[in-house]
């Protein structure tokens, strides 16, 4: 989809402090094998007592701060999450739009896995096309992964999960980048790689083993080679869609803000879409952890904060989802913001 007349006007990310991946391996709970593959700093990790809802109100509210948007001009939010909230049967979008922006915004949560984030994008972007002129809209993120369900180093082979909250404002009145296109590609055959070997009546306590499920895929039948073709496939199909109705191409594209992985993931990624790591958002990841739905937001912010992109600057946002489902964005930064301090620093 071609956008006009939509614009970022503000981010905000609210991140706990790092945990380094050395002091991990040191406690055992990181395989040291592991941890020298993914080439990881750190990640951040949140105390036990912290909601996710509060992240995302935290960061919501520093992206309505930089924006200078009027509350009242908000109409939608939506809040996109992978992991347990807080309370269980309980909106959480409602609470974060309530503390946030104010009592009169739609509120609406988003399951779609770790493309929840510019799937969001996308769901605003298209309520603001046929909107007001002043209209704007919030894309929210957050989750806290806690011992014992998941286990944050080894869960998942490849990924290690860090907490954190995310905001996104999109205005119709104005902004630091514009919104040139966003794209949304499906593979529905692929929700079978995470399923595993079965349902379940009620909520498992288990711990949750991502690898074990991926195992289980093979075991039945299931071919790792051809559904990594196929998740390829749709991310190489949605990003060209998305540059092209961008009218570019990503020779053009000063930076990629891509999933946050470890080294050998990450290394396939930026291969798959042929920009140097240099381009990609791996300084960044590195030392955050795979942020479930928000990596795209914080990589954003993050290249703000430090004065990585300027104005003139193209970036591609680039997300994906086990299921699969792939949103892609491209944006223009026609300003600098001033962010001041590097928000990956603990408020």
């Amino acid at each position: 989809m071609r956008w006009e007349g939509l614009y970022v006007a503000g981010t905000g990310v609210w991140l706990p402090a790092p945990v380094t991946a050395q002091s991990a391996v040191r406690d055992g709970r990181y395989d040291p094998e592991q941890a020298a593959a993914d080439d990881l700093e750190s990640v951040r990790v949140a105390d036990e007592d912290t909601a996710p809802a509060d992240m995302a109100v935290q960061a919501a509210t520093t992206a309505l701060k930089r924006s200078g948007v009027d509350p009242a001009d908000v109409e939608l939010l939506v809040h996109a999450s992978i992991w347990f909230q807080g309370r269980e049967m309980w909106p959480a979008a409602s609470y974060i739009a309530e503390h946030s922006v104010g009592s009169h915004v739609t509120a609406f949560g988003l399951h779609q896995e770790c493309n929840g984030g510019l799937a969001g994008l996308e769901t605003v972007a298209r309520h603001l096309a046929s909107a007001g002129p002043t209209a704007a809209g919030v894309v929210t993120s957050a989750d806290r992964f806690g011992e014992p369900r998941l286990h944050r180093w080894t869960s998942e082979s490849g990924y290690v999960y860090g907490d954190g909250g995310t905001a996104l404002l999109l205005s119709r009145r104005g902004g630091f980048a514009r919104l040139l296109s966003s794209v949304t590609r499906a593979d529905n055959s692929l929700e079978a790689v995470v399923r595993g070997d079965g349902f379940h009546p009620h909520p498992t306590t288990e711990p949750l083993d991502v690898s074990g499920r991926l195992q289980q895929f093979v075991q039945r039948g299931g071919s790792m080679r051809e559904a990594t073709e196929k998740l390829a496939t749709t991310v190489r199909g949605a990003v060209a869609q998305a540059l092209a109705e961008a009218d570019t191409d990503m020779g053009s594209v000063a930076r990629a803000v891509v999933p946050a992985s470890g080294r050998g993931r990450m290394d396939w990624q930026v291969a798959a879409l042929g920009v140097p790591l240099a381009r990609s958002s791996w300084d960044f990841a590195r030392q955050a952890g795979h942020l479930g739905a928000g990596d795209q937001t914080a990589g954003l912010d993050h290249l703000l904060a430090t004065g990585a992109v300027h104005a003139g600057d193209k970036v591609l946002l680039v997300g994906g989802g086990s299921g699969f489902t792939c949103t892609c964005a491209v944006l223009e930064i026609t300003e600098e913001p001033d962010y001041g301090t590097d928000p990956t620093e603990t408020p």
